[in-house]
This record gives C-alpha cells, sequence and structure tokens, in this order.
C-alpha cells in the first residue's frame, strides 16, 4: 500500500498511539510510558500512518549489540494486511543498520496470532516467565531471532 509509510512518533501523536493501545491490550500501557520512551535515547517509537492517520505503532531499543522489542500494535480494523509484519521488517533492517545481531521479545503466552508471526519471521522459543503479567498472571514466552538468520530475500522494500 503506497498511502501507508512508518514513521518516527512525535509527541503530538501520543493521543493516537494510546487510543490503539487501549484497543489491543488488556492492560495498557500509560500515556506516560509512551511519552517516556519518546526521551529515552536508546528507545525508538515509530508510527504507522496512512493518510495522516496512526493505525500502528512499533516500540524497541537497541542497546549492547540488542534490540528488545517493547511492543507492537496495529489498529483492529486495520489487521490482517501485513502491517506488522511490515513494521517488524523495517525494525530488522534498521537494527541491522545500527549494529544489532539479535532480536528479544516477551510475548503473552495467550496471544497465539503474536506468536504465530514470530515464528513466521523465524524467532525462536527461548523459555518462559512465570507469571510475568501481572494482570492476569500470564506467563510470557521469551522469543529471539538472530539477525543473520532473517530471509532477508523475502522482506519487502
Amino acid at each position: 500500500m503506497r498511502s501507508i509509510r512508518l514513521r518516527p512518533a512525535r509527541k503530538k501523536d501520543l493521543e493516537s498511539i494510546y487510543f490503539i493501545e487501549r484497543q489491543c491490550f488488556p492492560t495498557p500501557w500509560s500515556g506516560a510510558l509512551f511519552l517516556y520512551e519518546l526521551k529515552k535515547p536508546y528507545a525508538r517509537l515509530w508510527v504507522l500512518e496512512h493518510k495522516e492517520k496512526i493505525i500502528g505503532y512499533i516500540c524497541f531499543w537497541i542497546v549492547a549489540g540488542e534490540l528488545h522489542l517493547a511492543n507492537i500494535a496495529v489498529d483492529p480494523a486495520w489487521r490482517r494486511r501485513g502491517l506488522a509484519t511490515f513494521m517488524l521488517q523495517t525494525m530488522f533492517r534498521y537494527a541491522r543498520k545500527k549494529g544489532a545481531k539479535r532480536v528479544l521479545l516477551e510475548v503473552r503466552q495467550k496471544n497465539l496470532a503474536a506468536q504465530t508471526l514470530y515464528k513466521r519471521l523465524g524467532f525462536q522459543v527461548d523459555g518462559r516467565r512465570k507469571q510475568y503479567y501481572s494482570d492476569t498472571k500470564e506467563d510470557a514466552i521469551l522469543m529471539s531471532l538472530d539477525l543473520k538468520c532473517v530471509r532477508w530475500t523475502n522482506l519487502r522494500k
């Protein structure tokens, strides 16, 4: 879709980001937490835009050669169109340029859709954090991806 672009978030985008966050997660991040992400030197918060409307976002950190995916969401009305894949693949390219070798993330045990996406992109399950999510006492599945193993020819340009 030509009318979709991924760009760094600005303070004025936070209301739209928070609106999507509340639709997507049982215990959403606070608006203050997203603002804090904008201020961290190692954090990146990007928004996905369609005709100037924010329809998704991705937040990640690059520290000591590793990228940690902190948060990603797509507006429910825009799901099943490859947009999360697009954001992740763009993040992979950026991470490689910044010297990251590996991507790490935690995902809710019951979030099978996200786990399927991550596995399709090459992530491996590394372990589990028991009762990681305080709201539901749900376990977190730990996953990682070696950026050398990404099939770069399959990534969208």
